[in-house]
């Protein structure tokens, strides 16, 4: 199915005032058909505006007000016509009827969502205009299990706008719907490539070598990643992908505590290597500057005790409790 634009139907105020002046005309043509009722004339123009006052109202039927970005897929028959676009007062075939398979679908979207101040139990008539404008898709939190197997919870924010809307109205039975599915399918489909932080061996590109992608490090990239992979899916349903972006990302609940345990582990062992290898450097310097200035000479026994006392007192967590010897130092 393709689109379909209607062009030069925005004459809907010359059909209203139109409409309106033969409705005040068959008034007075009602009164003079009664002055002169005794004449056929009269009957036949009582008749004719009867007619007119009565079924008159269908021509207002094809009447159609559209605010910017908004669009109306109209059918005649069951069969497409057309779709108006663009702000304006349009008229259309009075028998057109508009098609929005997805007027009634409420999703955690914008344009979907009440604003505060709105009363909950007031009843919104659906609206068969379709929006052009860009909507943005907040779906529900997913458990995945990542490339490494670990349950991890994430959700995504999907801009999104219609660009063909004959394609989202025939080729597709729902397109909300549709579109919140694919971005769930996507980002599974994705999710499973990467691991949540950067492990060894995990090829996320494909191209056969291990890489240092991640859900953590590279949100960038997967974001782009989840973006086409749901431009492919719904193409057929004329929707535009603006942006993909991670608005959450966590391990699951189940294995959060040990995750964290493991990372604060992690933090510690770097946190040591990073004082042994200050403390080394420290008692290196200590030395080669006593043998230097000949403070003192050591023998390979006193060098010994030397960088376990300094070792200890660099390295240890607490504050060292110095003990002053005043005998010899032998």
């Amino acid at each position: 199915m393709t689109e379909k634009v209607l062009q030069g139907k925005k004459n809907g105020m010359l059909i209203l005032i139109g409409t309106l002046l033969m409705y005040v005309i068959a008034v007075l043509g009602l009164l003079f058909g009664i002055s002169i009722s005794y004449n056929i004339l009269g009957l036949i123009i009582m008749v004719i505006c009867i007619a007119y006052l009565a079924l008159g109202w269908i021509v207002l039927c094809g009447l159609k007000v559209l605010k910017p970005q908004e669009a109306l897929v109209l059918t005649l028959f069951g069969k497409y016509i057309g779709t108006l676009k663009n702000e304006g007062f349009y008229f259309v075939n009075p028998f057109c009827s508009a098609i929005n398979p997805a007027a009634r679908t409420k999703l955690n979207q914008s344009g979907d969502v009440k604003t505060k101040g709105v009363n909950p139990n007031e009843v919104e008539m659906p609206s068969k205009k379709l929006s052009l404008k860009i909507m943005t898709l907040n779906n529900a939190k997913q458990k995945i299990n990542d490339c490494l197997g670990n349950p991890i919870e994430i959700g995504i924010a999907v801009t999104w706008r219609i660009t063909d809307t004959a394609k989202a109205v025939f080729n597709v039975d729902n397109y909300k719907e549709f579109l919140s599915l694919q971005c769930d399918s996507a980002l599974r489909n994705i999710v499973r490539i990467y691991p949540y932080d950067v492990a060894p061996n995990v090829d996320t590109t494909g191209d056969g070598h291990a890489d240092e992608g991640s859900l953590r490090g590279s949100s960038e990239i997967v974001a782009q990643r989840i973006k086409e992979e749901i431009q492919a899916r719904v193409e057929e349903a004329g929707i535009e992908i603006v942006e993909a972006r991670i608005t959450h990302l966590a391990y699951a609940p189940e294995i959060a505590a040990v995750m964290l345990q493991r990372q604060q582990a992690s933090a510690i062992i770097d946190a040591r290597k990073m004082i042994v290898d200050g403390a080394v450097g420290m008692v290196e310097m200590a030395l080669e500057r006593l043998n230097e200035n000949n403070v003192v000479e050591l023998d390979e026994e006193r060098k010994a005790a030397m960088v376990s006392n300094l070792m200890v007192v660099l390295c240890g967590n607490h504050d060292a409790q110095p003990i002053v010897n005043t005998g010899s130092l032998y």
